[in-house]
């Protein structure tokens, strides 16, 4: 097990819940609206980031509440060590600051990914293929984390960087050589080294993929195509050289900001947003097996599936069950009913939830 003991606090339409008792598969089951995503958005703050719905801390804290949010929840470490109590929520003087805790210290929400890898696959990705570059890119990212935690850090260094850069390619006067010269440096070495995580990811996930059978699900080809240098005196000299060229563009034009995620349906030869909704769907499902094959090594591992089954015919749904069954991540799974989650009942811990209200029935 990953998580137990899980209380929720002013979260959204959860005004007090708890989840004891936790298993390998746990089961939300309820109506639309209940308030089932939302424990998994609860859970998903347990990541760097801003969770899988990337809501804003206001929209987060319950509209009857008093304004602020509270989650927490027991990890088991897995190697038989003592529970660490997470914690996580705002203040009611400081509604848009997110605290974190570990053991009831103060912690960045950054150090969360050196507790545990966590992974999610909602219905809102289905149009991952179809989105913007920007979204597979914060895909990728996301995905590293639970693989390298120091990733994060890189990314938000990277952000800082090239928004500073930005601000001085977008002023009036000539920008500061010298400053301009600073943040360069900043930004090649972050870039560097967020472009070669970006690389690894993709490496080790097409390596995995390669291990995993043909069927039930569609195999996806993966390319990484890196928007600038990915070494980082290659990427200094780069920006340095592309300077008048970017100021009158008023913004930055290479670097790992312009990466993108080439994803293609092997067999096929086929871009994965032309292929059909779901053979996309089948792709999404082999990364995210994929993905938590490699993230769950080594630290607990968390793997939350909203309304995941309710659209995959019996024999994928099989298929994934057994996967999953013989994975070292915790299971959370939503569902409106309880039918299509039948072979599993008997080893899943499973809640109903209504109205912002969660109760054990199995």
């Amino acid at each position: 097990m990953a998580f137990d003991r899980i209380t929720l606090s002013h979260f959204r339409n959860h005004a007090a819940s708890a989840l004891d008792g936790t298993a390998h598969f746990n089961l939300l089951v309820g109506e639309n609206g209940a308030g089932k995503t939302n424990v998994l958005e609860a859970l998903s703050l347990f990541a760097p980031g801003r969770g899988l719905r990337r809501a804003s801390l206001a929209e987060i804290a319950g509209a009857s509440g008093p304004g602020n949010f509270a989650v927490s929840a027991l990890l088991s470490p897995g190697d038989g060590g003592d529970p660490v109590k997470l914690g996580t929520g705002t203040q009611p003087h400081r509604p848009g600051r997110r605290i974190v805790q570990v053991n009831g210290a103060d912690a960045s929400a950054v150090s969360l990914g050196e507790w545990l890898a966590m992974g999610w696959l909602t219905p809102a990705m289905d149009r991952l293929f179809a989105d913007s570059a920007g979204a597979r890119r914060r895909y990728m990212d996301r995905l590293a984390v639970a693989i390298e935690p120091g990733h994060a850090r890189h990314a938000t260094r990277y952000e800082q960087a090239l928004r500073e850069r930005n601000r001085l390619l977008s002023g009036e006067d000539e920008p500061d050589r010298r400053w301009l010269d600073s943040i360069e440096a900043q930004l090649a070495e972050t870039g560097s080294a967020l472009a070669q995580g970006r690389a690894r990811l993709v490496a080790r996930l097409t390596d995995e993929l390669a291990r995993l059978p043909d069927q039930p699900f569609a195999r996806p080809a993966l390319t990484y195509a890196a928007g600038g240098p990915v070494d980082e005196a290659e990427l200094a000299g780069e920006l340095q050289r592309q300077r008048r060229r970017e100021r009158a563009a008023q913004r930055t034009l290479v670097g790992p900001h312009r990466d993108e995620l080439d994803v293609t349906m092997a067999g096929k030869n086929a871009p994965a947003a032309s292929c059909s909704t779901g053979e996309q769907k089948a792709m999404l499902i082999a990364i995210t097996l994929a993905h938590s094959s490699l993230s769950a090594a080594g630290r607990p591992g968390l793997l939350l599936l909203d309304e995941v089954a309710a659209h995959l015919d019996p024999i994928r749904r099989a298929a994934l069950f057994e996967r999953l069954r013989g994975g070292a991540s915790q299971i959370w799974l939503t569902g409106t009913e309880r039918a299509p989650f039948a072979e599993i009942e008997g080893e899943a811990a499973i809640w109903h939830v209504a109205g912002g209200m969660v109760e054990r029935v199995g």
